[in-house]
């Protein structure tokens, strides 16, 4: 019989994006792996995109329960002069100036009266109707998804009154997710966010994090049962049969670009070879994937890129692999931020599967950069070295035109979403005592 495990999360098909991918994968095979999942997400909530693709992964016959959860966002709809039908943009992105100065009101408001998120009043009635439900359907380990880190203090707060055994998952870190620093903290709120963290993490009997940089700050810090397993790729996602490559030089990013991410000297390098090349002028082209800052698409223009690029707000999860697979070229900028180094977008995992060769802007000593290195599935450039990243597109460019661009990544295979279940089925087998 397999033992049973609650996952706490918030995001759940339809949501759609890169936040909901991995739970709802470690939930396809982890029956697999001899355990039985049961999944509790919000029945109403305020997702930024939906995203239909994704209820395909949900096997048959897995218990999934719901309650309503309030959320503030009509509130802040109203307050920044946005539609009741617009969705929200995660990532501090806008993309407009509409609502600068309510967005930098709202976001006062949000940073220091919603902590850890605005999904906390949420919490109270989760543990209260999950108290009620563990009491007669038993199960052996409760995991919490996070962020929103209020799935963290659902969790604590189970553990705490039931005595069950706790995982705490986190996608990204607390207090130094990249945007950590765009929160407009007061000293209190700042306190109150490290210590309801360190609480988390001294409690939870098993952490997990999605990089080394995370596990090893956590580890310096006190923290102990860290698991390191990252994100990865869904292997059906991408069959072995071949696709029609694009015909121009297209250089394809997909997801979120927020300020912080803005590869401005990778525009500043485009406009000089579509400056000093004819054919590069004729054939480059720049595919956007994803909700862009406004601020992206005035350096876009700035470098006189309107014509070079196209933009995409969103397409469902297998037209965007359809996408990833047809490129030239991969573009990952990394957020020029404190943490830039432990930052690993979830994105890189199916750029890898997609086997198409990898650019990335960031820090070249950090985790990005390790990966890429590992598999040979690309190169990474600082923010700043114009030298090395003219000449290496220069030189992608003239691979492409004589049809010989390609690349043989190794050793992906580790990052297969079903070999990552495996992990983290060793990890709860270990927590309840199997061998």
């Amino acid at each position: 019989m397999r033992k049973k495990t609650l996952i706490i999360t918030y995001y759940w098909p339809p949501s759609g994006g890169s936040a909901v991918q991995r739970w709802v994968k470690f939930v396809k095979y982890l029956r697999d792996f001899g355990w039985e999942p049961i999944v509790y997400a919000p029945l109403n909530p305020q997702y930024p995109v939906t995203d239909q693709s994704f209820i395909k992964d949900i096997p048959d016959n897995i218990k999934v329960l719901k309650k309503k959860i309030w959320e503030p966002y009509r509130l802040f709809k109203w307050f920044t002069g946005r539609g009741k039908t617009e969705n929200l943009i995660t990532g501090f992105t806008s993309e407009s100036k509409k609502s600068k100065f309510r967005d930098n009101i709202s976001n006062w408001i949000r940073s220091n009266f919603f902590i850890p998120d605005a999904r906390k009043f949420w919490i109270k009635p989760s543990v209260n109707f999950l108290s009620r439900y563990l009491k007669t359907n038993t199960v052996d380990i409760i995991i919490t998804n996070g962020p929103p880190h209020s799935m963290h203090l659902i969790g604590l707060k189970l553990k705490q009154r039931l005595n069950i055994k706790w995982v705490a998952d986190f996608r990204d870190p607390w207090t130094k997710i990249d945007f950590y620093s765009d929160l407009l903290l007061t000293k209190y709120a700042d306190n109150k966010h490290h210590k309801l963290e360190k609480v988390v993490l001294e409690q939870a009997d098993q952490i997990i994090v999605v990089t080394k940089s995370v596990r090893n700050d956590f580890a310096a810090s006190g923290v102990k049962n860290i698991a390191y397993i990252p994100n990865g790729f869904e292997e059906n996602d991408f069959p072995d049969n071949p696709v029609e490559m694009d015909h121009k030089f297209t250089i394809v990013h997909a997801g979120v670009l927020n300020k912080a991410r803005d590869p401005k000297k990778l525009w500043q390098v485009l406009a000089e070879l579509i400056k000093e090349n004819k054919d590069f002028d004729r054939n480059m082209e720049l595919l956007l994937l994803g909700n862009i800052d406004y601020s992206i698409i005035e350096n876009l223009s700035g470098y006189n890129l309107d014509k070079h690029y196209q933009k995409i707000n969103f397409m469902p999860h297998d037209q965007i692999i359809h996408y990833l697979r047809k490129a030239q070229v991969l573009l990952l900028p990394i957020n020029n931020t404190t943490y830039a180094k432990g930052t690993i977008p979830g994105k890189l995992f199916e750029y890898l599967a997609a086997k198409r060769p990898v650019i990335v802007i960031g820090p070249t000593d950090g985790d990005v950069a390790a990966i890429l290195n590992e598999t040979k599935s690309g190169k990474t450039f600082d923010f700043d070295d114009i030298i090395n990243l003219k000449s290496h597109l220069l030189n992608l460019f003239e691979k492409y035109k004589t049809g010989i661009l390609k690349i043989n990544p190794v050793n992906i295979e580790r990052y297969s979403r079903k070999n990552l279940t495996a992990e983290i089925a060793a990890v709860l087998n270990k927590l309840t005592g199997i061998s």
